[in-house]
């Protein structure tokens, strides 16, 4: 049905096809749940006092409620603006959908000049989640730790316990694994979170994976010993489906006595005493209403990287001049939101293939129920991770970094491309314009085709978060400065990875 309305007549259909697929998913992932395993209670309680407070429930805020309940006599609030997920968002092939619907704040970065050209308006769009689980809920589910030098340099600036040998012990404690080539001593059973193969590979991946080992990269177990070298993804996977943070450290905990998991539940405010300068509370809205929670111990804020930072600005936390220039009142005059990383990559590296050994034409494929009858014995095409497939942690030959295990680029092996849906939802993930798409993209619709999209694993380029206004409901503003370093590093990064 999607592919006969996405060729039909040529240039436009896809795009109104698109909109016809986003409304559906909107549809379905906003009817209220039958079942919710989290039933919210509609009485009405303006204020309330717990000992912890957990601004967020996303896989930060899932495991420090699910660790902090461990003590009997604490209490802990929870507290998400999003729903409870639709169990649709467990399939893992339609996590690229989940970025069009409501469990997606929809942020966009700033127009800028020089890099995101091919974007419409210039904008990059930056997906994270408005629901209960937060962003593990839609993203694409590949399970890659920090590498262990990264540790080693934080406790090495003078932040005691960040060490890898030192964080080691809590990534076993968590992990439930099932990977069959592991480096075993860095793996362990029994944890949270499930952490396994992909069980469907494309004779594609396979071949991908081959050919870089011919290539001279080692095979590896990237979250094992050594992280350089090529690999099938490791994905936050369990029985073929979804394994995320709300299934794996919420579910567990949703009957505990001193837990309580309120959702559609926005934080506007962090309560501070100015004197003191201690968090004891939040402002929160719910159901149309204000609400205010106090904290005998601690207030917690994991938002996310964009919310996090606009709820502390809110809340007089920030640089003084810009909350001054907002009329917020100034608690602490701290750099909150003037460093901000994030790892860009480019999705125009796409090859033809002469064989039936990549997915394609993938509105077809979703409408073949023996797919789903696959899926749900926890097997086929469905449980990819969004058709990623293969990682390559690769250093390149202008990296000046004095560790020679440090990779500098990862690149991402997909069995498809942004045509492989003809347009209806990649081209959308990466914001390209219908001129753009019909260029590049639109001649390999129907073709087997794989990509390979580099992804830059330490960027120089910082960018910053500003706030819009004092109104909390405004976005926060990302400037994203993408290969704007002074030396030009991620531009030559990126180029030595390409060739």
């Amino acid at each position: 049905f999607l592919h006969s309305l996405s060729t039909t007549g040529g240039h436009v259909h896809y795009d109104y096809v698109g909109d016809f697929v986003h409304y559906l998913l909107k549809s379905v992932m906003s009817s209220p749940k039958i079942n919710p395993l989290y039933p919210q209670s509609e009485r009405i309680v303006e204020k309330s006092t717990h000992d912890f407070i957990v601004v967020g429930a996303g896989p930060t805020g899932s495991v420090i409620a699910n660790r902090l309940t461990e003590i009997p006599n604490w209490s802990v609030l929870l507290l998400e603006s999003g729903e409870e997920a639709h169990i649709i968002s467990d399939v893992p092939f339609l996590c690229g959908a989940m970025e069009f619907t409501d469990y997606n704040w929809g942020y966009k970065s700033e127009p800028q000049q020089g890099f995101c050209r091919g974007c419409t308006g210039g904008r990059m769009e930056l997906p994270s989640g408005n629901v209960l689980g937060g962003s593990s809920i839609i993203n694409y589910m590949i399970y890659v730790r920090g590498n262990r030098v990264d540790y080693d340099r934080w406790a090495a600036k003078g932040n005691p316990g960040w060490s890898f040998d030192e964080v080691f012990p809590y990534f076993l404690k968590f992990e439930d694994a099932h990977i069959s080539r592991s480096d075993e001593e860095y793996h362990h059973k029994g944890g949270f979170l499930t952490v396994s193969d992909v069980p469907y590979r494309t004779k594609a991946a396979k071949a991908y994976v081959k050919a870089a080992q011919e290539a001279g990269h080692a095979y590896t177990d990237y979250n094992g010993a050594q992280q350089l070298g090529v690999s099938y993804v490791q994905g936050t996977l369990r029985d073929g489906g979804r394994c995320s943070s709300e299934k794996a450290f919420l579910r567990p905990i949703r009957n505990r006595r001193n837990v309580k998991i309120q959702t559609g539940s926005r934080v506007e405010k962090i309560l501070i005493d100015p004197q003191t300068k201690r968090a004891y509370g939040v402002k929160y809205s719910r159901r149309g209403r204000i609400h205010y929670a106090f904290a005998r111990k601690e207030v917690i804020v994991t938002a996310g990287p964009l919310n996090s930072p606009q709820l502390l600005m809110l809340s007089g936390i920030g640089p003084q001049e810009h909350l001054q220039d907002l009329d917020i009142p100034v608690i602490q005059n701290l750099p909150v939101g003037i460093t901000m990383y994030d790892h860009a990559t480019y999705p125009g590296i796409v090859f033809r293939l002469n064989d039936s050994i990549s997915f394609n034409d993938l509105a077809t494929s979703l409408s073949n129920p023996s797919f789903y009858l696959e899926y749900m014995g926890g097997k086929g095409p469905i449980t990819s991770l969004g058709g990623v497939e293969v990682m390559t942690y690769i250093r390149t030959n202008v990296s000046m970094d004095p560790e020679p295990s440090y990779p500098d680029m990862e690149l991402f092996m997909i069995g498809g491309s942004i045509n492989t849906d003809f347009g209806v939802i990649y081209r959308k993930i990466f914001n390209i314009p219908p001129e753009i798409y019909d260029k590049i993209w639109r001649p390999l619709e129907g073709q087997y085709v794989y990509s390979v999209l580099p992804m830059l694993v330490h960027p120089k380029s910082k960018g910053y978060i500003k706030l819009k206004s004092k109104n909390p409901y405004d976005a926060p503003k990302f400037f994203a400065n993408y290969l704007s370093d002074p030396d030009n590093i991620d531009v030559k990064t990126f180029i030595a990875a390409i060739r």
